[in-house]
């Protein structure tokens, strides 16, 4: 028998025993309360119910190709305009070279970066292609909903057609970046130039309905409201009962070190731990929700385990947005160092591939 000090958990701990969604009332009880040990149990739960013990990792590498970016959002730090000293773009073979380094046993290679004004549209087909050529056993989780529109415009395609046509050079599944909040209000204060959240949602409905799976994430910790965040979780469930097309969400707590908004107070754990419950709790379709230990720091991340997070990413080898954004601490692991932090939690380490599949 579950004890909360907060008799509202107790109201959604019975909806959930009865296997009842919750809805937005719901959610906003549990952004507000202060039982966090309560709503870490109602969180883990649920995640006891769809994974037991496990927790799963990825031995994967990030590729950052260019931080060169066409837009101005204002809590980016990773994006340099053309000409800056700090502003770079990768050819391809400096890529595969980067990644060379980490090995042949790499499972899932995670590529984003800025909307650069030049690169021709062929430089990403060929990219893709190269690292299926070069890691055939690798999974290519490339360019999120924002980079595959910008796509669309400089190779007059549509979104389809650019989809596919990726899909037939190489690509497993997109990431789930670009999606910050979906609300419109935040959206025109921080990201005027970026495309819009219903965009960002139809590109994924077209990726899903094409067989290519995704992620998804909400950046937090800025200027939304609690009701914002939880329309963002709607709507992500909402497509999610439409295409089943969710691998994992992953809840991104907004680093303001370097950003232009460095006036916000970076999120405390308190809020980070709280995130991460809420979204296994409201997110009842989406399989995975991700503590990712880069934004979060491992610590914190490890902690999140019991909160209902049940991956904890991956080795990452090389990550440069956290780095631009001031993020300190780990840059990459080990098997065995993940696996450690995974045990010492008091879970099963589960290595996967990028469909989450157990290797």
């Amino acid at each position: 028998m579950l004890n909360f000090q907060d008799p509202a958990l107790k109201q959604i701990h019975e909806k959930i025993e009865n296997n009842e969604r919750l809805n937005l009332s719901d959610g906003l009880k549990l952004f507000q309360t202060n039982d966090l040990l309560g709503l870490g149990k109602l969180a883990a739960l649920v995640k006891e119910r769809l994974h037991g013990p496990k927790v799963y990792y990825v031995f994967n590498q990030h590729v950052n190709y260019s931080n060169i970016c066409v837009n101005r959002c204002k809590f980016c730090a990773f994006r340099r305009p053309k000409g800056h000293p700090e502003a770079y773009a990768l050819n391809i073979e400096e890529i595969l070279t980067k990644l060379k380094q980490a090995g042949n046993s790499i499972r899932e290679i995670h590529v984003v970066g800025g909307l650069h004004p030049d690169l021709p549209y062929q430089y990403y087909l060929d990219l893709v292609r190269s690292l299926k050529e070069n890691f055939p056993h690798a999974h290519i989780k490339a360019f999120t909903c924002v980079e595959i529109d910008h796509l669309a415009r400089i190779s007059g395609k549509d979104v389809k057609e650019v989809l596919s046509e990726l899909k037939q050079a190489g690509l497993s599944c997109l990431p789930g970046g670009g999606a910050e909040i979906f609300a419109e209000r935040i959206r025109q204060k921080l990201c005027p130039e970026k495309i819009s959240g219903q965009r960002w949602l139809e590109i994924m409905k077209i990726a899903h309905e094409l067989g290519i799976p995704s992620n998804a994430t909400m950046l937090y910790g800025h200027l939304e409201t609690l009701e914002e965040r939880l329309e963002h979780l709607l709507a992500l469930r909402n497509l999610q009962d439409q295409t089943k097309g969710f691998l994992c969400f992953i809840p991104l707590p907004f680093l303001p070190q370097k950003s232009y908004l460095k006036e916000i107070s970076p999120t405390t754990g308190f809020e980070d731990l709280k995130m991460i419950a809420v979204s296994r709790l409201m997110l009842d379709n989406i399989p995975h929700i991700k503590a990712y230990w880069i934004f979060l720091g491992l610590k914190l991340a490890q902690v999140a385990l019991h909160f209902g997070a049940d991956d904890l990413h991956g080795t990452v080898y090389e990550e440069k947005i956290s780095e631009f954004s001031g993020q300190e601490g780990e840059k990459a692991l080990s098997r065995e160092e993940i696996e450690r932090v995974i045990r010492e939690a008091g879970f099963q380490p589960v290595e996967r591939d990028a469909l989450y599949r157990p290797v």
